[in-house]
């Protein structure tokens, strides 16, 4: 990754936490695309974007993850239910009450903007 803000966004032990839980790739059924992008890399840039609550598409490029792929990965990843999981699993095995916090605020910002995006969806025009 190579730049400081993903090291603190994403650290190792979080990373620890996280890698597991993250659902395997499907197939994408239209083919084509680009080879995978590094898991560790996505998931840096998901948490980029809900911590600043920028919009997918003004992801700095330095994360070298398209704003595509991070939406697509996020949006697979609360279906999988990641983010309670995630905040569970630091509840139970993260020793530092600071990196608790930082987990249950990734995990509140996560299912705030999934619950904006569907009203946002489900709301009449």
């Amino acid at each position: 990754m190579g730049f400081d803000l993903a090291q603190r966004l994403v650290t190792d032990d979080l990373w620890q936490l996280v890698e597991p839980l993250l659902p395997a790739l499907g197939f994408r059924r239209q083919g084509g695309g680009t080879a995978p992008v590094d898991e560790r890399k996505v998931f840096t840039a998901v948490v980029y974007v809900l911590m600043s609550e920028c919009p997918w598409r003004q992801l700095p490029p330095r994360f070298d993850v398209a704003p595509a792929t991070a939406h697509r990965r996020f949006t697979a990843w609360t279906r999988a239910d990641l983010w309670r999981s995630l905040q569970d699993r630091a509840e139970e095995q993260m020793s530092s009450f600071r990196e608790q916090r930082w987990v249950a605020a990734i995990a509140a910002a996560a299912r705030a903007r999934a619950m904006s995006r569907a009203a946002t969806r489900d709301a009449p025009i």
